[in-house]
């Protein structure tokens, strides 16, 4: 499970630095696909972490907790006021048996802390009008994102 973490992070960082190489000039066309890149990945690596523990990816409650964890470290505050404990385990019994309500307020959750998030990368998207200096930021940022978002999912699907 790490090794695929790790293998998805460096994908993460490549990513993040291969797309902002262009400078100021590609940015407005650069940072839309580097953001919709490492969302694939990082989707990609919860989805296969969720798998490989036996979760239905098909299940709609599955693809709530996917989103949730691209939250990163928000996603224990987020579960936290739907009244769901993280760290204790999630047994799929379990998740299909959160009510509908509940699953609607996770979405609503993540809905807002997406934007959030996406919305918080424009200050670091202004280093990466510099070319060089601008892809070591987007591969570090992608690159840490991706590990933590890694070690929620590892965390959610336990």
């Amino acid at each position: 499970m790490d090794s695929l973490i790790r293998w998805q992070n460096a994908k993460g960082i490549t990513s993040g630095f291969l797309t902002v190489l262009g400078g100021l000039i590609t940015l407005p066309v650069a940072i839309p696909a580097n953001v919709a890149s490492v969302m694939y990945v990082q989707i990609r690596m919860i989805a296969t972490i969720a798998n490989m523990r036996g979760y239905d990816l098909k299940d709609d409650q599955v693809k709530t907790f996917v989103f949730v964890c691209l939250t990163g470290q928000a996603a224990s505050d987020i579960l936290k006021q739907a009244g769901i404990k993280l760290g204790t385990s999630l047994a799929i019994q379990v998740i299909k048996k959160i009510p509908g309500e509940v699953i609607k307020a996770i979405n609503k959750a993540v809905g807002v802390k997406l934007v959030t998030k996406f919305g918080q990368k424009g200050i670091v998207n202004l280093g990466k009008a510099v070319p060089l200096i601008g892809g070591v930021i987007g591969g570090a940022v992608d690159g840490i994102g991706t590990n933590t978002i890694g070690k929620t999912a590892k965390k959610v699907f336990s």
